[in-house]
């Protein structure tokens, strides 16, 4: 009887024969039933598969795959990575019935059933401040709902959703475009770390895997695979997110847009998506309905923080500031107060957490 480790090995085996690739895997796998029988059939057997060619044969009955198979599962039991391949049913299912899921994952932390339930957050590497808080705020909401973030590990938006969706205690994914012992970049290495243990860290690339340009639009197809739908936040129009929304959109997933300031080129990717018959959203409650769930006024009420109680003059103030950061010169022009009152007030609505600095005095309202 063939045992799961077996199983794991004849998998990556089968994988690792030169000119074998998941089209070629898949077809051979629903001939014979499984890796293990496509490694054991001998040149005859395998003569009769349609289009495979003497090389092919060759390499099948002849490649030393065994030794760099055992050697792959010893360095992931080593650094405490599970092997999950497509024909077990902890497989994500999600995932499972895209057009070309992988052939199996290597997995740091722990994949739940729950994860199901999955909301994939992509966009720019080089977001604005707009574009930070809105990510954060919706992987915030959508993981206080209890779904799943799904994104990239990526700077940027990327980091923002994985980041949210950790501040609200719920789980994150990541899917990473290189092997699962590389941290890129490599100031989320403890990003990364924590999201393996309290989510997933995951890929599909063998270990020692450089993060090199072409394993990234591979590792796209997984972000909206695992996901029951796609928001794209702030994408130019090369932007790699925008190979995730094509393929969220073959893969018969929701696939929903935030829209930006027209004069913004972050704004062009979900803005051209939005006219294209992507979901406009304004805030999470939009993608729970794009879903089939509960509305806009649910979600606000089920994860918005209550409001700060402002004096009069803390109110006047607030009012002078938004979503994009604002000097502080610019507030005490247009609030009519004194340098020091003005300093004063500023201090006490960070203090309650309505107004937050960043860095060369200015401030923006805190709803990150």
């Amino acid at each position: 009887m063939q045992t799961r480790s077996d199983s794991v090995l004849s998998w990556i085996g089968l994988s690792r024969v030169p000119g074998v690739g998941r089209v070629t895997f898949r077809k051979l796998v629903d001939l014979f039933g499984s890796p293990e029988q496509v490694l054991s059939a001998t040149k005859e057997e395998l003569a009769s598969v349609e289009g495979l060619s003497e090389k092919m044969i060759s390499a099948i009955t002849t490649f030393p795959w065994r030794g760099p198979a055992e050697e792959e599962v010893r360095r992931a039991g080593q650094a405490g990575v599970d092997i999950i391949t497509a024909g077990e049913a902890s497989f994500p299912e999600n995932l499972k019935i895209t057009p070309d899921p992988p052939l199996y994952l290597y997995v740091k932390g722990a994949l739940l059933p729950e994860d199901g339930n999955a909301v994939a957050i992509v966009g720019t590497r080089k977001p604005t401040h707009y574009g930070l808080t809105v990510t954060h705020r919706t992987a915030y909401e959508l993981a206080a709902a209890g779904f799943t973030i799904v994104s990239g590990l990526a700077r940027g938006i990327d980091t923002q959703a994985h980041k949210g969706a950790l501040a609200a205690k719920g789980r994150t994914i990541a899917v990473l475009g290189c092997g699962i012992d590389r941290a890129y970049p490599p100031e989320n290495k403890g990003l990364m770390e924590e999201i393996g243990r309290r989510g997933a860290v995951l890929t599909e690339n063998p270990f020692g895997t450089q993060p090199e340009a072409g394993y990234f639009p591979a590792r796209n197809r997984i972000i909206s695979g695992l996901s029951r739908g796609t928001v794209i936040i702030e994408a130019a129009e090369d932007s790699g997110s925008l190979i995730t929304a094509q393929y969220a959109l073959e893969q018969k997933r929701g696939l929903f847009a935030v829209p930006g300031n027209i004069g913004s080129a972050n704004s062009k990717g979900p803005n051209s998506l939005i006219k294209q018959g992507a979901m406009l959203v304004e805030n999470s409650g939009d993608i729970l309905k794009g879903l089939g769930m509960i509305g806009a006024a649910d979600i606000q009420k089920t994860v918005s923080k209550p409001a700060p109680v402002l004096s009069v003059d803390e109110e006047t103030v607030f009012r002078c500031i938004t979503n994009e950061p604002k000097h502080i010169d610019r507030i005490m022009t247009e609030s009519s107060f004194a340098p020091g009152k003005i300093s004063g007030i500023l201090i006490n609505l960070e203090l309650k957490g309505a107004a937050r600095q960043l860095p060369g005095k200015y401030f923006v309202r805190d709803e990150v």
